[in-house]
C-alpha cells in the first residue's frame, strides 16, 4: 500500500520529472522509488540510484536487470559525497534518507547535490512528519521539515514549494 499513502506520482510531478530528466535517486534502497523514476523518465531520460550500502546498489542492479530497464544506473557513494557529476540532473530525490545522514553531513551533502544540478534542478527531501501516525519510525527518528529548511538555508537553497503527504511532507528545494 506504500503507492497509496507515499504518492509518488505527486512527488514527481513537484519535482517536474518528465520524459527525458535525469534524476538521482539518493539513499535508494533497494529501488522502489528508483523503478518508478525510470518508467517516468522513460527510455531518454536516465536515473542515477545511489547509495551508501554496496548490498543495495546490487539490490539494485539485480532488480532493474529484472525489470528489463536501461535507463539505471546505480551509484555507490559515500557520506556526504553522492558521486554525481557536476551540472548533471533535473532532480535529485531524498525519500526517507535524510534522518539517516550524519547530522554534521546533511549541509555538505545539500551542497554537494546542488552542484550536480542543472540552472533549473531541483532538490525533493521526503521525510515523516513528526508524532506518531502512520507507518515510519518512532517519533524520536523523525526530522522536521524546520530541521531541514535551516540546514538548506545553510546550504544557499531556498524552498520552492512545501508538498503535505499523508505521513510525509515534501520539501522542494532549488539554489
Amino acid at each position: 500500500d506504500r503507492a497509496a499513502w507515499q504518492k509518488p506520482d505527486q512527488i514527481m510531478d513537484a519535482l517536474n520529472i518528465a520524459e527525458g530528466s535525469s534524476v538521482a535517486d539518493i539513499g535508494a534502497g533497494a529501488g522502489w522509488f528508483t523503478i518508478r523514476l525510470a518508467r517516468r523518465v522513460g527510455p531518454n531520460g536516465v536515473v542515477y540510484a545511489q547509495d551508501v550500502q554496496r548490498l543495495m546498489i546490487e539490490a539494485i542492479r539485480r532488480r532493474v536487470n529484472r525489470e528489463g530497464l536501461q535507463n539505471v544506473q546505480p551509484r555507490l557513494g559515500s557520506g556526504s559525497d553522492p558521486k554525481l557529476s557536476p551540472k548533471s540532473l533535473d532532480a535529485a530525490l531524498l525519500v526517507e534518507v535524510y534522518a539517516e545522514v550524519e547530522v554534521g553531513d546533511r549541509v555538505t551533502l545539500l551542497r554537494n547535490l546542488t552542484q550536480a544540478l542543472k540552472p533549473k534542478g531541483m532538490i525533493g527531501i521526503v521525510n515523516w512528519k513528526p508524532g506518531e501516525g502512520g507507518p515510519g519510525p518512532n517519533a524520536d527518528a523523525r526530522v522536521p521539515s524546520e530541521v531541514v529548511e535551516a540546514d538548506a538555508r545553510t546550504a544557499h537553497l531556498r524552498v520552492r514549494a512545501r508538498e503535505n503527504l499523508p505521513y510525509q511532507y515534501l520539501l522542494v528545494l532549488a539554489p
